[in-house]
């Protein structure tokens, strides 16, 4: 997405017309999920994807029509039954919902393509919802009142640009959009009363700062980078915090603990791993680090040190609240033994917390293999 709203500010800065088609919510196993975009520019040339295949196809030549025609924002449906599957050569059979919105003026969307860059490139987060439908009414035109293509622009401190329609719901959008702006995650919204609206946060990309830089820390620090994190390196000693140690790092910084963290901008999009070489240095960095303002922070050990450690933060007052935030011991339980075992383990938490997934396996229950065998029992008979 941010090369999408990279273009899309550079066209609207040139005062070019556009066309932004988002996924805007999903059902079943499907290419594309929630949040993927495709820019249609004016000479029919785009950025971004929806998926591919005749759907792209079909959403790319209805935005080239709108940039013709100057149609409304479009909402539409398409359900990617066996035979369509089949034609494009998928193996899907979900529901994928689109949101076709034209921008034909820059001012309605300038600000916010600028700010919205500006949040991927480190400034504050920012989240953006777009009315889809409200209550009672199918889904309406621009310029009949409560319109398809209505935008709330939230700030962090809570402040807003535009309206979807009603005081309530964007009281609605605001408390979830300050929520969402943390990881850059998105949602679909049905209220009570019926409206529908979309909603996506955006913000920079995450930090994982590695409190010691171990064998575990170098097997984390290689497979963090290529996932999109942006590392950080603490360690005291600065043979193990180094950049020809750590060379995919941004920073590495060879100071005790607390003093490292203090070093770094940390947000609620930050993630805080301490795997230091000793029970006197997890204790301390855990305490720093328990102190920031990072969602997501684990300490590796066993279960007897993290007791511990926790009953040592109890006495320095940390809240019970945050000592139940943290993940210790850290990561899934994959039985992992070795470092890279282990890197897995941690990183697989991570992209679960910053997800959002269940941690669960996916595989295929038994009643569906049951009634595979069923649906081919002349086969096999």
């Amino acid at each position: 997405m941010k090369d999408v709203f990279k273009e899309t500010k550079r066209l609207l800065n040139d005062r070019h017309k556009l066309v932004l088609a988002t996924v805007v919510r999903t059902k079943g196993s499907t290419p594309q999920k929630p949040g993927a975009k495709l820019l249609v520019r004016e000479d029919g040339s785009g950025v971004g994807t929806l998926g591919g295949g005749c759907v792209e196809g079909d959403i790319w030549f209805a935005a080239q029509q709108l940039l013709k025609n100057v149609g409304p924002t479009q909402f539409r449906e398409y359900q990617l039954n066996e035979d369509l599957a089949a034609e494009e050569g998928l193996v899907c059979g979900g529901t994928m919902y689109f949101m076709i919105d034209p921008i034909y003026e820059p001012e309605e969307l300038l600000g916010f393509a600028h700010e919205i860059n500006g949040a991927y490139s480190g400034e504050k987060p920012v989240a953006l919802a777009t009315l889809i439908s409200n209550p009672g009414e199918s889904i309406l035109p621009l310029g009949s009142g409560i319109e398809t293509g209505r935008k709330l622009f939230i700030r962090e401190d809570g402040t807003t640009i535009g309206s979807l329609g009603s005081k309530s719901i964007d009281a609605d959008a605001v408390g979830r959009g300050s929520q969402l702006m943390i990881h850059g995650s998105n949602e679909y919204v049905v209220t009570e009363n019926g409206t529908e609206y979309f909603i996506e946060g955006y913000t920079s990309p995450p930090k994982l700062i590695l409190v010691g830089g171990g064998h575990v820390s170098k097997a984390i620090s290689s497979m963090a980078d290529k996932l999109g994190f942006h590392v950080y390196i603490t360690d005291d000693r600065s043979e193990f915090a180094n950049n020809e140690r750590f060379p995919e790092a941004k920073e590495t910084i060879a100071m005790e603990p607390a003093q490292a963290l203090d070093q770094i901008h940390i947000t609620k999009n930050s993630f805080i791993v301490v795997a230091t070489r000793g029970h006197k240095y997890d204790s301390d960095a855990l305490a720093a680090a328990a102190k920031t303002s990072a969602s997501y922070v684990g300490l590796l050990g066993s279960k007897r040190k993290i007791i511990l450690i926790y009953e040592a933060l109890v006495r320095m007052g940390l809240p019970k609240d945050r000592i139940k935030d943290l993940r210790a011991p850290i990561g899934l339980d994959i039985n992992a033994r070795t470092p890279d075992e282990i890197a897995i383990s941690i990183m697989s938490e991570i992209l679960m917390f910053q997800l959002g997934g269940s941690g669960a396996n996916m595989k295929l229950e038994d009643k569906l293999i049951e009634k595979i065998f069923s649906k081919n029992a002349e086969v096999l008979n």
